[in-house]
């Protein structure tokens, strides 16, 4: 069999910023709590009328046109998304259409903010099996649409964004070494959206409740989240006989920079090795590992045989790892 490499990364953010000062209009908070709690200063959210498939399609394009692959050679689609169109049909089924990916499958993998590492996941799997040669795995969201901007816990957070990677075989020893995906039902009340699907559906009452935003307790979810960063980024280290200290560059979920310092000090990794973009993105979920890894390879923070951690976590719980060797 034979690794999966990525040939290329797009990302794509809505141009409308959403500042701290901004929120400090509409919310009782500050800039200085809101950065120290957090370190954002500004998220992009997407404007009225501008839906997660369309941050997809322009992330997916950019990524092929870089790989020089046209859509006709696109075998499989997977999207990881919080927050996709429409309950029916799956996002991945409009990004396929809207690209003329005419001859891909394609499908949506809801697992939150670690959405990221389960596409990539899945993708992976289907070029090592040999099934396909060219696989798009998309990360998007928008957050936004289903944020509360009068809960403060939860409104400087969230944002809007997409990221996509090309997948094809990769020779030798070079690509996505591992992945590692987990998760535990049991923590499901820490982060949710209550409102809308089978459970509570859609009437006055659960609008008038609010039930169709995000709900957090902030400080349950932090002590959960380090653990899982840390649980899942030494496993896929000692499966592979890998320790801190070969990580060039450990780029994690990026939803709060107190979760992501206290993480990769436990993991022993310097914070010098770690890619930090939170302050201008804020927490994009599914999208934020597959733009900060666009972002880290277009800066030149990311060269050939560089070894490369991914670490995320999401509402579910969910979370995961991944390794490549670039």
């Amino acid at each position: 069999m034979s690794l999966a490499k990525i040939v290329s990364l797009g990302a794509y953010a809505p141009k409308r910023l959403l500042t701290n000062q901004d929120l400090e209009r509409m919310v009782e908070t500050s800039d200085e709590w809101i950065v120290q709690r957090t370190g954002i200063r500004e998220r992009h959210i997407a404007e009225e009328g501008e839906a997660t498939s369309d941050l997809a399609v322009r992330a997916a394009q950019q990524a092929l046109e870089r790989a020089g692959v046209e859509p006709e050679e696109v075998e499989f689609i997977v999207v990881g998304t919080t927050t996709g169109d429409m309950a029916f049909p799956t996002t991945a089924n409009v990004v396929q259409h809207r690209l003329g990916c005419r001859q891909a499958g394609s499908a949506d993998v809801y697992a939150a903010c670690t959405g990221s590492i389960y596409s990539l996941s899945v993708g992976a799997q289907y070029i090592q099996t040999g099934k396909y040669r060219t696989v798009l795995a998309i990360g998007a969201e928008t957050l936004s649409k289903i944020t509360d901007f009068t809960d403060r816990g939860t409104c400087i957070l969230l944002a809007d964004a997409a990221g996509a990677a090309v997948l094809r075989p990769a020779a030798g020893a070079f690509g996505i070494l591992d992945t590692d995906l987990y998760s535990d039902g049991k923590y499901w009340e820490l982060l949710y959206q209550p409102g809308g699907g089978s459970r509570n559906p859609t009437t006055h009452e659960t609008v008038d409740k609010r039930m169709h935003y995000a709900k957090m307790k902030g400080n349950e979810v932090f002590k959960v989240a380090v653990r899982m960063f840390v649980d899942s980024a030494e496993r896929i280290l000692e499966r592979n006989g890998c320790k801190a200290d070969d990580v060039d560059l450990f780029i994690p979920h990026q939803a709060n920079l107190r979760i992501i310092e206290a993480a990769a000090k436990r993991v022993g990794l310097p914070m010098e090795r770690v890619f930090v973009n939170i302050d201008r993105y804020g927490n994009t979920g599914a999208a934020s590992i597959y733009v900060a890894l666009e972002e880290a390879w277009s800066l030149g923070r990311i060269k050939p045989g560089d070894l490369i951690l991914l670490a995320a976590f999401g509402g579910g719980f969910t979370w995961g790892a991944a390794l490549i060797r670039w």
